[in-house]
This record gives C-alpha cells, sequence and structure tokens, in this order.
C-alpha cells in the first residue's frame, strides 16, 4: 500500500537505547544481597536525598498543605473519574460456575494480588497523575497493600502533589525512592513494605529494565519503551489542534515518537508549517525534548483513502491513537491496535494522561499489537474451580485414563483408574488407548 512520507524519522525509540541490563542487574543483586543498607546506598547515590525513606503521617499532612486547593479539588475530580471507571471495568468480570456436565460443575474466581508496587517518575516532571493511575486501579481492584514509590528530589522530598494524590487514592504506604533502588524494595519487602506481587507504573530505562528483570519472580503490567502517539486526520480537522496535539506529546522526551496520518496533503504540510513555532514557544526543558522528538522521530505520512490511513495505525500500533476525521463510528469499527483511542477533536490524548478516566499506563513500542494497558484486571489472578458427583466424573475419568496412557503418562491414568475402581466395583472398564 502506497504512502508518501512527507517526513521520514532518522531514528528509532531504540536507535541510542544504551545495553543498560548489565548495570541494572548488578543492582538489584547488590540490594537483594545487602537489603535496606544497600538500598539506602544507591538512593544517596542517584537521589541525593537524606530524609525519611518512608514518608510519615506528618510529612503526608505538611504535603497537602503546600498544595492549592484548586489542584486539590482537581486531583479529587481526576481521582474519581479514575476510581469509576476501573469500578466498572471490574464490574465486567465476575465470578461464575457452569455445570460442564450432569454432575461436573467448574467455575471461575477473580482474586485481587496481594500487594502492589507502583511507581510514579518525579524527575523531568512529576507524574502526579501516574500516582492516581496505578494506586487508584490497585485499590478498586481489592489489593490488601498498595505502595506509592516516587523519586524524591534533593532537600524537598517527594513532591507535595504526588504525596497527596497517593494519600487521596488509598496507598498504604509512600516510599520516598526513584529508580532501580525503589523497584527492588518494593519487590524485595524491604523497609518493612509487604514484598509487591505485581509492579506498574511508567519509568526511565532502569526502571523498565528492572521490571523487565523482575518479571516471572513478580507480575509486571508490561514492558514500556518511549511514549508514543499517532493522529489520523482527514481534511476536516483544525491542522493548529492537530500541530498542538502533536508537540503535546511530543514534550514528553527527546526520543517519544510522534505521528501523523492523512489523506490530505495540504493538511499535512499546514500542520508540518505550525509545529516549529508551537515548539519554541514552550518553555526550555520541554521545547528542548519536543525539538529533538520532532527532528529525530516524528513522521508524516500521507496515504490514499482511509483504509489505508487506518491500516497504516493498525501497523503502528501506537501507545496514543487519535482520530480527528469524519464518521467516528467507521473509525471505531475498523481500527485494532492501540493502547487508546481518542475519538474526535472534543477530545485528546492530555486528558486522557491526566483526568479523564481511562488509564494512561498504556502500551508503548507496537506492544498494542497484542495487549492492552493498565486496568483493574492487571491486579486480579483469575482462576478456576471444578467439583464433581462421582457419576459426573465417570466419562471424565474414562477420558483422562486413556489419553494419559496415549501420552505416555501412567500415573496420571491410575489416578482415574483408582476413582473408577472405588467408585464403581464391579464394573469393567476399557482404559486402553489402543482399540
Amino acid at each position: 500500500m502506497t504512502r508518501d512520507y512527507l517526513k521520514k524519522a532518522t531514528m528509532t525509540p531504540g536507535s541510542d537505547a544504551a545495553d543498560v541490563r548489565e548495570t541494572v542487574q548488578a543492582i538489584l543483586d547488590e540490594i537483594e544481597a545487602g537489603g535496606d543498607a544497600a538500598a539506602l546506598a544507591y538512593a544517596a547515590k542517584f537521589d541525593r536525598y537524606g530524609g525519611n525513606v518512608i514518608v510519615t503521617p506528618e510529612e503526608t499532612g505538611m504535603a497537602e498543605a503546600r498544595v492549592p486547593q484548586k489542584l486539590r479539588d482537581d486531583i479529587r475530580f481526576a481521582h474519581d473519574n479514575v476510581r469509576r471507571f476501573a469500578e466498572a471495568q471490574r464490574a465486567t468480570l465476575r465470578d461464575m460456575e457452569f455445570e460442564v456436565a450432569p454432575g461436573l460443575v467448574a467455575g471461575q474466581k477473580a482474586i485481587s494480588v496481594s500487594a502492589a508496587g507502583c511507581y510514579a517518575p518525579g524527575g523531568r516532571y512529576s507524574h502526579v497523575a501516574s500516582a492516581i493511575m496505578t494506586v487508584t486501579t490497585a485499590k478498586v481492584a481489592g489489593c490488601s497493600h498498595v505502595t506509592l514509590a516516587s523519586p524524591p528530589r534533593p532537600g524537598a522530598g517527594v513532591h507535595p502533589a504526588i504525596v497527596y494524590a497517593a494519600q487521596v487514592c488509598g496507598a498504604d504506604t509512600i516510599l520516598a525512592m526513584g529508580g532501580v533502588q525503589a523497584v527492588a524494595a518494593m519487590t524485595f519487602g524491604l523497609f518493612g513494605l509487604a514484598p509487591a506481587s505485581i509492579l506498574v507504573g511508567p519509568g526511565n530505562q532502569f526502571v523498565a529494565e528492572a521490571k523487565r528483570i523482575l518479571f516471572g519472580r513478580v507480575g509486571i503490567d508490561m514492558v514500556a519503551g518511549p511514549t508514543d502517539s499517532l493522529i489520523l486526520a482527514d481534511g476536516s480537522a483544525d491542522p493548529h489542534v492537530v500541530a498542538t496535539d502533536l508537540v503535546s506529546q511530543a514534550e514528553h522526551g527527546y526520543n517519544s515518537p510522534v505521528w501523523l496520518v492523512t489523506d490530505d496533503r495540504a493538511l499535512a504540510k499546514d500542520v508540518m508549517a505550525r509545529v516549529p513555532k508551537l515548539i519554541e514557544e514552550l518553555p526550555e526543558t520541554n521545547r528542548d525534548n519536543a525539538a529533538a522528538a520532532w527532528r529525530d522521530y516524528a513522521e508524516v505520512i500521507v496515504c490514499a483513502d482511509r483504509e489505508a490511513m487506518a491500516a497504516c495505525a493498525d501497523e503502528y500500533a501506537p501507545e496514543h491513537l487519535t482520530v480527528q476525521a469524519g464518521d467516528l463510528d467507521w473509525w471505531l469499527g475498523r481500527l485494532t491496535c492501540y493502547g487508546s483511542l481518542f475519538l474526535g477533536e472534543e477530545t485528546t490524548v492530555s486528558y486522557g494522561d491526566k483526568a479523564a478516566g481511562p488509564n494512561h499506563v498504556l502500551p508503548t513500542s507496537r506492544a498494542a499489537g497484542y495487549t492492552g494497558g493498565l486496568s483493574v484486571h492487571k491486579f486480579l489472578k483469575i482462576v478456576t474451580w471444578q467439583r464433581a458427583t462421582r457419576d459426573g466424573a465417570r466419562r471424565v475419568a474414562e477420558a483422562t485414563a486413556r489419553i494419559s496412557r496415549l501420552e505416555g503418562m501412567e500415573g496420571h491414568a491410575r489416578a482415574a483408574d483408582v476413582r473408577l475402581a472405588k467408585y464403581f466395583p464391579g464394573e469393567n472398564f476399557d482404559l486402553s488407548a489402543h482399540d
């Protein structure tokens, strides 16, 4: 399918990714062996913070006092939206039982993991919304203990708004620690924490690699790379709004891809002309990030029609997918690969990132081709059970014995044999795998 690239990326998110695995593995090994003291040593080196590692109730109260009332109201508004959406998600999954055959009943139960470790970045930007998204969802799922870790700032501690958000959303413990050392502390149960059953939340490449290494020992939400966003726009889209939305996501980081896919060449050129000025108007750090992301990672693609545009979006499988085009229901029905979908100019990725309700922890680097984002379901174990009457299990026992012998698993077969012999004495059963 022909695509005309008016702007082609010169790099991919993996182009300059350093091999951090060896470094992260060494830190994890040292902290596991050295416990609290080793974690504190790394915190002193990387966080450069000497305050309490567990935020105290007094510090939580002081943090609340430093958050303006209107922002407290905004945090509570966002929390309420995320909570209610998570509750609605939880309601879609229910315990059930089903009679497979007369006398044979099987069922499922959704059981929450016991402890969740949530991470909210606090370096370049203070991710208040990440605290809301992760802690709220874990609590709605029913986790008995939720820890929120966030990097403290030297001499200041965790950002007051993050502390306040964690408290509002129900975090049981707030850990003033960042990076690999925070991930290790939550996993290994340092500082009196409940060892995490699952680790969730965004972070830098070191945090992501720590989660990757620990996966299997604990659950994780996903292996995440730099955030990415794609906009599908037709000739009816407002080029200023499209350009603004692209820039708003490019500010995440120097390696955060943004893509525009359209069937209108004039719109594409108009957007490309507007982006540099919008970037220039940002504050310095945001400007530097957005400029590098636009220069090295952004793409502008012209397709023949909307079907070709949709096919392109499915191939890119973006974390965030925005549609600013006519016939939104068609796009909703057609698109299949995205972390979260934003339909129409009236919504935007920024809404989803901060306060709309659906979770903002989403698959990146084309992982949306096989997984969704963070939800209540990530914190739940779907387990099954069964019970049977003796008559109800009779046919199952016969099939089990014969299939087991076909496989060469005689011990399995005999577990069925012994029940048939006990429950149906005097009856002869053909339990051979052969005619």
